[in-house]
This record gives structure tokens, C-alpha cells and sequence, in this order.
């Protein structure tokens, strides 16, 4: 069983059924032949999370038979993605679901109908130039990261052959507005704030920039800025997606699926023929476009408002899921941890997040309207995070925990403050940051070392909890007040707020010995 047996005809596909997997409902052949004449959608970045959400939901709207353009992938940055994962197989791929029942669903997508390298020494280049100035091209859209929207004054400085993503995209919007200031709609689809606002950002910094140097005309700007030609909507979206599981290889191996070799690239990018993800997913789009659309939505997508999209990302990283991450991996770390999945069948720490959302958290939330919070979070607790198929862990989530903080915890006090809430019901979210005075001594709960995961703010904060000593009575536990009065850690002065003395009272709980975690999760669990 092969991915390219598929295209050639000469498959049984009788086979593919039996063993449970999804085939394309759709003539690949017409989709690919349509989309190359005239393409409605470029996605740049085409990584694993591509694959398994936006390609897979684009292959379910052509399965409906109400569609009939695929996606065209262009690549700005480890072009080892598009000769080693796309171009072997003919840019099929198998989409695996985990379930958290243990079963997988299997389905392969075929909604990608062309690869391309997105840099000026390919070839590929021209055809990019070629379909950005198509009248039919509605959407570009990004899976690049946070970091792929970023830009500095090095490659402004080099002109209309940029090196990074956003310089890219605004040369091939450039040839768009030459050939007649043709609408299009630029959507990131990247897990980031205001996402839209990301890649606005980036691409009129080189506009603005070429425009000064006399490398593009003064009407580009306007051309960029007038909504009714470039939109740039904003998105959330939620999908957990790992590196290729070697319990994933092993199943279809045992299937006698033959395209299941790993990929590792030089550039350290993990993927293979197939892409193994979540169940679970969520994608929610601002409906701003100039163009058109592709028609997402009939593979699960929701269109709605800016201030929707707004009020979802806001439910998520502040109380349904962001939160109870930051939770987990703190004091997942401490007790020695390294699967999520196996801490949610710890019942203290179960518990411990389940009561930070529903409990705590919940009363500031605002219901978005397409998603219910309640129904959200308990996706989250008994679908996404039991998963015994997800092999994330404590200390990759807990990478940056000094960023994260603010957000996560921060915002949902001042709501308590502004609101005029009863601040007594903050228990657990208290406990969470008090963790974090322990964490930075990394020491595990048993007393053995541990190193605390990467942060930008490390070193300074440990500096502050030096003085502290896991076990030792009658210490001086001032340097508390130093930690958790900085604003830019929590997003609030927690003595100000009312927390700060009832947080240093649960650190000296924290700091009594070895065993002190449990016990003082325990305690706090427990009562409330």
C-alpha cells in the first residue's frame, strides 16, 4: 500500500477500505488541473500542522463535491519539506487522527495539488509571480510560526530579493498590484495574538520601505492599506500536532502501509509521508475577504467576526486550555513527569486543572457565541489532554513560562479586580504561581535535581529564589516580595492585587521538604 498507487489507478482500493482508510471522494486529476489554470489559494509553510488542519478540512470541503480547487503550498524556509515529504509521494499525504479512545482514524489527503520553493533561486519563483498575479487567487495563508513574521533592518535593506517570509510575500503582492491592483486576502493561520495584525505588520514594513527607496511606487501602499483591495483577517487556531510517533509507524507498518519512513531535514524539521495529530481542532476565521473565498467552512471552519475571533483566543489562552497547560507542566515538572497524558491520571493534578477552569477561571470568561466555554474545557480535560497517543510533555510546555504568565494567569486577576469579584475564589490560580517560586529551584519533588525548561528570564529569576533552600525551617523568605510584586512576570502587582502575602504562604508550604508538592497540592485540591 502506497501513497503514489493512489494516482496511478492501479490500487485496490477495496484494500485501503477494508483496513480502515479514507480515500479521496474527489477526481484528483480534474482538482489539479483546475487549480494550476486558476488557482484560488497559495498556503505558505508546509509543515505537519498544514497537513493535518487546513489541507485535511480543504480535502473534506472537495469530498463534498461543492468544491473544486485544491491548495497550492509554497515553501520560505526548509526546502527540504518540499523534496523530501511532498514531491516522493506526489503531494499526497495520510492524515492520522489520534483518538483519545486509543483508535486512530486514517484518511488521505489529496487537496494539495502543487509544491513550490518560495525563493529567488529557484524556478519555482516565476510560477509563484505567475499565480500571484491570477485574477482567481482569493487567499494566501501561513503556518510559519510566530517567528516566521518577523523581519530586521538587514533584510529591508536588501531590497525586492528579501530572505524572509514576509518580505517574500509582499515582492509577490508587488506583481499583483502591477498587473492591476488585483484584491486578495493575506490570513495567517498561525497560534498567535491578532495574528492578522502579524503579517500586516511585516509586509508594510517592506512596502514602506521599498516605497522610500524607490523600488515600489507610492499607490503600492495605499493598494496594501485599502481594505477593499488587502485584507488582513485575524484567526485562532487549535490543534496539537507532534513529531511523527513511532507508535503511529508501527500501526500502519502493521497495516502494510509502506510510506512511513521518518524525515529529518538538515534544518531539524520532523515529518514523513504521513502526519499524526489530535482529534480535536478548532480553526476560526475573521470573514474578511476581497476575493472570494475557499469554502473551509464545509470542512469544519467557522467565519465570523474580528471581535469573535477575539473573544474565542481570549477564552482560550486565559481559561480553557493555556492556562491549564502553564498549570500542568509546572507542577508536572516537580513531580517527575514527562507525558501529559499520564498526569491527568494523577487525581490531584486532574482535579487541580479542572477546578482552575470551571472554578476559577469560568466566572470571567465571555462566551464567544460559536464555541461554549463549558463544552471547550471539557474537550480539553477529557478528550485532548488523556490522550495517550500525544506525547507532549511537561518541560516542552513549560519553555518560556515567564512570557506566558501574564496572559495566562494575569489577565483572568485583573478581571476578578475590575469586575469586583470575590477574590477569595482564587485558590488554585494562587497555588499555580506559587509553584512557579518552587519550579525555579529545580528540584523535584523527591529532592533530585531538575533542569527548569529554557526562558528568556531564567537566570534573573532564579537569582531572586537563591536565597531559599527546600527543606530548611525558619528562612527568610523575603526575596518573595521581590518576585512576585514584577508586573512584567504576573501582569499585575500580586500584592496589590490582594494575593501577594496568601501566594507567600503557599511557597513555604511548597519549599517544607521533600514530599511538600504533593502534600501542599493535595491540601489545596482537596478543600477546594
Amino acid at each position: 500500500m502506497k501513497l503514489n498507487d493512489i494516482l496511478s489507478g492501479q490500487f485496490n482500493s477495496a484494500e485501503w477500505e477494508q483496513k480502515g482508510y479514507i480515500l479521496p471522494q474527489f477526481d484528483i486529476a480534474t482538482v489539479r488541473e483546475k487549480t494550476t489554470k486558476e488557482p484560488t489559494w497559495v498556503h505558505f509553510g508546509g509543515g505537519n500542522i498544514f497537513r493535518a488542519f487546513p489541507a485535511a478540512i480543504l480535502n473534506d470541503a472537495l469530498n463534498t463535491g461543492k468544491y473544486d480547487r485544491g491548495v497550492i503550498v509554497a515553501e520560505t524556509f526548509d526546502f527540504e519539506v518540499i523534496d523530501k515529504a511532498y514531491a516522493p509521494y506526489n503531494n499526497l499525504s495520510l492524515s492520522v487522527s489520534l483518538q483519545s479512545s486509543g483508535t486512530i482514524e486514517k484518511k488521505v489527503i489529496a487537496s494539495v495539488t502543487e509544491t513550490l520553493k518560495a525563493d529567488y533561486q529557484f524556478a519555482d519563483w516565476s510560477r509563484l509571480e505567475e499565480i500571484f498575479r491570477a485574477p482567481s487567487l482569493q487567499m494566501v495563508s501561513f503556518t510559519i510560526t510566530e517567528k516566521g513574521y518577523s523581519f530586521n533592518e538587514a533584510d529591508l535593506a536588501r531590497g525586492l530579493k528579501p530572505v524572509f517570509a514576509m518580505g517574500k510575500v509582499c515582492a509577490l503582492l508587488l506583481e499583483r498590484f502591477k498587473t492591476g491592483k488585483l484584491p486578495l486576502t493575506v490570513q495567517s493561520m498561525d497560534n498567535c495574538s491578532h495574528n492578522g495584525d502579524k503579517a500586516k505588520e511585516g509586509v508594510l514594513a517592506y512596502a514602506e520601505r521599498w516605497v522610500k527607496d524607490g523600488l515600489a511606487p507610492e499607490g503600492f501602499l495605499a493598494y496594501l492599506k485599502d481594505e477593499k483591495k488587502i485584507t488582513f483577517p485575524w484567526a485562532m487556531i487549535d490543534k496539537i500536532t507532534p513529531r511523527p510517533h513511532e507508535k503511529v509507524k508501527e500501526m500502519l507498518a502493521a497495516d502494510g502501509f509502506e510510506d512511513n519512513n521518518y524525515i529529518e531535514t538538515e534544518k531539524h524539521t520532523f515529518t514523513a509521508p504521513f502526519v499524526n495529530a489530535e482529534e480535536v481542532q478548532y480553526l476560526v476565521i475573521e470573514d474578511n475577504y476581497t476575493n472570494g473565498r475557499p469554502p473551509l467552512h464545509l470542512g469544519g471552519a467557522l467565519y465570523t467576526t474580528r471581535e469573535t475571533v477575539d473573544k474565542v483566543e481570549t477564552m482560550k489562552v486565559t481559561t480553557c486550555l493555556n492556562p491549564l497547560h502553564t498549570a500542568m507542566s509546572i507542577y508536572g515538572c516537580m513531580l517527575g513527569y514527562t507525558l501529559i497524558s499520564a498526569e491527568m491520571a494523577d487525581e490531584d493534578l486532574r482535579a487541580f486543572v479542572q477546578k482552575i477552569g470551571y472554578i476559577e477561571a469560568m466566572p470571567v470568561v465571555t462566551d464567544p457565541g460559536v464555541l461554549n466555554p463549558y463544552e471547550f474545557i471539557g474537550a480539553v480535560i477529557n478528550r485532548r489532554l488523556p490522550n495517550p497517543f500525544m506525547p507532549d510533555a511537561p518541560q516542552r510546555i513549560a519553555s518560556d513560562t515567564s512570557q506566558k504568565l501574564p496572559i495566562r494567569f494575569g489577565e483572568t486577576i485583573k478581571k476578578y479586580i475590575a469586575r469586583g469579584l470575590d477574590m477569595s475564589n482564587l485558590v488554585l490560580i494562587p497555588l499555580t504561581l506559587a509553584g512557579y517560586a518552587r519550579y525555579l529551584k529545580g528540584i523535584k519533588d523527591d529532592g533530585t535535581p531538575f533542569t527548569p525548561s529554557p526562558d528568556p528570564m531564567l537566570e534573573e529569576l532564579q537569582a531572586i529564589v537563591a536565597p531559599l533552600e527546600v527543606g530548611k525551617t525558619d528562612q527568610d523568605y523575603s526575596c518573595l516580595h521581590t518576585l512576585y510584586s514584577r508586573k512584567d512576570i504576573f501582569g499585575i502587582n500580586l500584592y496589590e492585587a490582594g494575593l501577594g502575602e496568601q501566594i507567600e504562604g503557599m511557597v513555604k508550604e511548597l519549599y517544607a521538604g521533600n514530599g511538600a508538592v504533593r502534600a501542599t497540592l493535595h491540601k489545596y485540591v482537596l478543600a477546594r
